[in-house]
């Protein structure tokens, strides 16, 4: 396979700088012209950690292993060559030839952003294939849709700041379309179907779009999450996420050990100019966290 160009390989990089809390001075570049990107999202509130795998068709030798991957975790985007990939769940930290526990395929077309969303209770896991719409918003406008990953209070009611819909009757495991909502920080009312309105600060920038995924929270009750889908000036994030929690939780930051995994993931893309999922049974050649 021909050596990738640098905007993939710097998607990465800032990837990983952004997983480790570190600045970067601007968002990657979106796919080339031979390159699509695929993001993973955990969103199934009852099933346990997993090491997922993006697993090239074709060439056994090109992939990506996402490690550790818990509920809520939405991955940076990781930018393949164009083609059709086995997606697969596993435990995390069983070998890489443990039969997996789910999976799917899924084809990327040069240029195209594709999300795969572990959904519903462990009892019925599934895999939701989600094809990213990165097109800009208008001026003063940001652009969102909403993955309803809470299992509790649904279906479910979403406005922004009492104004702007953005889902109705929203059931668990199941997503709106993209719509375009005014710019800046603002008020999310989620309104469960048997329970008391919540209030949640979202920041959705004008010219950027997202994904906000509503989850259970740890001891009860709804969060959200706004997951950067893409910003002005036509670029492509790496990730970037956002909460709340009703104005009281604080971002506590990435655990020390998902801190590990990134300061990893970019020693590993300083050492290495292919993205390389290893043959069965070998140890990995390149983690992304």
């Amino acid at each position: 396979m021909s050596r990738p160009t640098r905007g993939p390989l710097l998607a990465l990089l800032v990837a990983g700088l952004c997983a480790l809390g570190l600045p970067a001075a601007a968002a990657a570049p979106a796919a080339s012209s031979d390159t699509g990107l695929l993001r993973m999202m955990h969103l199934s509130p009852d099933t346990p950690s997993v090491d997922a795998y993006i697993d090239s068709v074709s060439d056994p030798d090109v992939g990506v292993v996402l490690p550790a991957v818990s509920y809520g975790d939405v991955s940076p985007y990781q930018a393949v060559p164009a083609g059709t990939y086995t997606v697969s769940a596993r435990k995390a930290g069983a070998a890489a030839d443990t039969p997996p526990a789910l999976a799917t395929t899924v084809t990327v077309a040069a240029g195209q952003a594709i999300t795969i969303a572990g959904v519903g209770l462990f009892a019925d896991l599934g895999f939701a294939v989600l094809t990213d719409d990165l097109t800009l918003p208008p001026s003063g406008r940001s652009r969102a849709r909403v993955i309803n990953a809470a299992a509790t209070g649904s279906p479910l009611e979403l406005a922004l700041d009492g104004t702007s819909t953005l889902a109705q009757g929203l059931e668990f495991a199941r997503n709106t379309d993209y719509v375009d909502v005014p710019g800046g920080a603002g008020t999310l009312t989620v309104t469960p179907s048997s329970a008391a309105p919540t209030d949640l600060p979202v920041t959705l920038d004008a010219g950027s779009v997202y994904t906000v995924v509503v989850l259970d929270r740890s001891g009860g009750g709804l969060t959200v999450t706004a997951a950067l889908d893409a910003a002005s000036p036509g670029v492509v994030p790496v990730g970037g996420v956002e909460a709340g929690a009703g104005g009281t939780a604080t971002d506590a930051g990435l655990p020390a050990g998902r801190l590990a995994v990134a300061a990893l993931a970019v020693l590993a893309l300083l050492l290495t100019s292919r993205v390389r999922l290893p043959r069965r049974g070998r140890p990995a050649r390149h983690a992304a966290s």
